[in-house]
């Protein structure tokens, strides 16, 4: 990847920041372009090799170096004839040597702003606009990095993030973007993934902020001790930040999550902690939940603040307070604190409603663990006078425990559940169904009365739809904001709000005027089969 507007740059630059590294072969060479994938390789390019877990680019070395590879960084000792073409770099960690490569590539933009990094299981993107609405009030121009995508002052990209944090060089690439714009601050969130696999290690955080972490993406990193060691290196890379004349470094801790004990003791200059602890120093006195949105009278150790917020649900809370105790620990006005919050008005597939005129309420939301939609559910039963109807499914290749429970949970606190397709992957998905049909049959449910199997995500929503009757609510978890379905390895284009949107208007106005569904999926049936509508 090349710095717009760069020559290049010295070799011996770049690696002045990567430990360990040992130099075979000619040192005083130029840089062209730093890149991970052998397929980008252009003349005069730095390409590192990573080991990756189906993958090790090792392997495409030679690629790279008949593309006109410059400079080859990897972990394997190098090979004889490798040395006559290529200066080779072996370090201990290719992926921390690509983060720290692609900073230093980029002039280590993020030393120059504001960096709050945000991580948990769940809220992260709701906590993260939170609290960048919360910099903006006070004056602190911010960029944002989520896995919805990228804001850099009023531009919006649509980076295909889908789920994770970027890659190194794609981070270090919006810093620069945000510096270059002006910007005086940024907000990253940062998934375990991303953290696991040190996309973030170079980025010199001033901030480190946890929602929660609670049982998800086992199937990735084994066990809930290794997860929580994923999730803690934001705290241990903000503590090790490089000095910064204008900020301490500050961590946001959940007094009433689990991962509090694993996280206090990390030495960061200031740590404060919020929830509904009575010991937590950020904490709710009072809160107004309507079907308008939240008022919050929150407890802090500058004194007391009021808060509204247009986001819906209790769990929401959460997320706002970790905002006001980032606004606090960084000394901003109480003010400044209100109105960033109250500015931010909904969040893209979080509890997003979908409005054609019916008499019920339709919303897409990205609860995709247990324990987001539990919170959830909880949330709609205050706001809805009617049933619940419950749409989703359960990813393939991702944490298999979690299938039952979303199934035990679901007809637990829905009146009805509809079990569907999620990203299957290479997975099958009726079995995928039948798992989460065990938890819907041991929490309770009865399969045809109060919970059904429909294999195709537009037809259960449909389905969904159709039963709905005044006052109630049709809910579809676990998609939110994402663009896109697997089924085996390939991407189908998919979007939950539009397929309700849909759903909405063959029900209001009849499929001839609704026209044909937006998204046909592997699983779509045509004709949708009578005897599968509800009654």
């Amino acid at each position: 990847m090349r710095h717009k507007g760069s020559s290049g740059k010295p070799l011996s630059a770049l690696l002045v920041d990567v430990p360990g590294a040992q130099v075979f072969g000619p040192s005083d060479v130029t840089v062209q372009g730093v890149t991970s994938d052998s397929r980008q390789v252009t003349p005069g390019a730095c390409f590192v090799a990573i080991r990756g877990v189906h993958v090790d680019a090792h392997r495409f070395i030679p690629e790279a170096i008949a593309a006109g590879a410059r400079v080859v960084v990897g972990e394997r000792p190098p090979q004889s004839e490798w040395l006559t073409r290529v200066t080779y770099v072996q370090v201990p960690h290719s992926r921390d040597a690509l983060a720290r490569l692609a900073a230093a590539w980029y002039d280590h933009p993020s030393r120059q702003l504001l960096v709050v990094g945000v991580t948990g299981t769940d809220g992260k993107t709701t906590t993260s606009t939170l609290i960048a609405g919360v910099l903006e009030a006070a004056g602190l121009s911010t960029g944002l990095i989520t896995t919805t995508g990228a804001r850099i002052s009023d531009r919006v990209l649509d980076t295909g993030f889908h789920v994770t944090t970027p890659d190194a060089l794609q981070v270090h690439a919006l810093l620069r973007q945000m510096v270059d714009a002006g910007l005086k601050a940024a907000v990253v969130e940062s998934t375990s993934h991303g953290l696991d696999q040190r996309r973030v290690d170079a980025v010199a955080f001033d901030v480190a902020v946890v929602t929660n972490v609670t049982h998800e993406h086992l199937d990735y990193h084994g066990s809930w001790e290794q997860y929580m060691a994923a999730k803690a290196r934001l705290f241990s890379l903000t503590a090790a930040r490089p000095p910064k004349d204008r900020f301490p470094t500050l961590a946001i801790l959940n007094r009433d999550d689990r991962s509090y004990p694993y996280l206090k003791d990390i030495p960061v200059d200031v740590k404060l902690t919020y929830g509904v602890d009575p010991s937590a120093q950020v904490r709710p006195l009072h809160v107004d939940a309507t079907p308008q949105g939240l008022t919050i009278e929150v407890e802090t150790p500058r004194g007391k603040l009021q808060v509204h917020s247009a986001l819906l649900g209790y769990f929401n809370v959460y997320n706002i307070l970790a905002a006001v105790a980032v606004g606090i620990g960084l000394h901003l006005p109480f003010t400044a604190i209100a109105e960033g919050i109250a500015r931010v008005r909904h969040i893209e597939g979080r509890m997003e409603p979908v409005d054609e005129g019916q008499d019920f309420l339709a919303l897409v939301d990205f609860a995709h663990s247990p324990v987001a939609l539990e919170r959830a559910l909880h949330t709609l039963r205050e706001l809805t006078p009617g049933r619940i109807i419950a749409v989703f499914g359960s990813a393939g290749l991702r944490d298999v425990a979690k299938r039952y429970l979303m199934g035990r949970i679901g007809v637990q606190l829905a009146d009805v559940v509809v079990l569907t397709a999620e990203d299957p992957r290479t997975e099958s998905l009726d079995a995928i169904l039948a798992e989460m049909a065990r938890g819907a049959r041991e929490g309770g449910g009865i399969e045809g009365q109060t919970f059904w199997r429909i294999p195709d995500r537009q037809q259960a929503i449909l389905f969904a739809v159709q039963m709905a009757q005044a006052g109630d609510t049709v809910a579809v978890f676990g998609k939110g904001h994402e663009r896109s379905m697997c089924f085996g390895t390939v991407e189908h284009p998919w979007y939950d709000r539009d397929a309700l949107r849909w759903a909405l208007r063959v029900r209001l106005h009849g499929e001839e005027i609704a026209g044909p569904p937006p998204f046909q999926l592997p699983t779509w049936k045509t004709p949708f089969e009578a005897s599968e509508q509800p009654n």
